[in-house]
């Protein structure tokens, strides 16, 4: 989280707590899962951008569809902006599939979250860590 708040024209506003989850569509070892909410200047491109060059300093690689990775940083939401491009789709299209997004998402911005959408993903096998 300390590489998004170094990232220019970034401001952290809030950060869930951490949370663990067992690979979904994909193999490899657990994930540890959290949200943050971010003001910026950036255009949403331009913020994928920077988080994707973190990524890579963390030795993301791409080799397959849903391989195993070090790390991945996505965009769930911009503001109130529906975008959908070839690289890019906001709202993020799985997030409400997700317990490991729903969970630390409602916990800094419950007023996004309905108890329908956490109990749509309660039981998905994810903790607190």
């Amino acid at each position: 989280m300390a590489s998004i708040s170094r990232i220019a024209q970034v401001t952290m506003v809030a950060q869930s707590a951490l949370y663990g989850s067992s690979p979904l569509d994909a193999g490899g070892a657990d994930y540890v899962n959290a949200v943050v909410k971010l003001r910026t200047a950036l255009t949403c491109d331009a913020l994928l951008d920077a988080l994707q060059a973190i990524e890579q300093s963390a030795g993301r690689l791409r080799p397959y569809r849903n391989a195993p990775r070090t790390l991945d940083l996505d965009v769930l939401l911009f503001g109130d902006q529906i975008i959908k491009t070839d690289r890019l789709t906001v709202p993020h299209p799985r997030m409400w599939e997700r317990e490991f997004v729903v969970r630390p998402l409602s916990e800094i911005a419950p007023e996004l979250v309905s108890q329908a959408q956490r109990d749509a993903v309660k039981g998905q096998g994810v903790w607190p860590l």
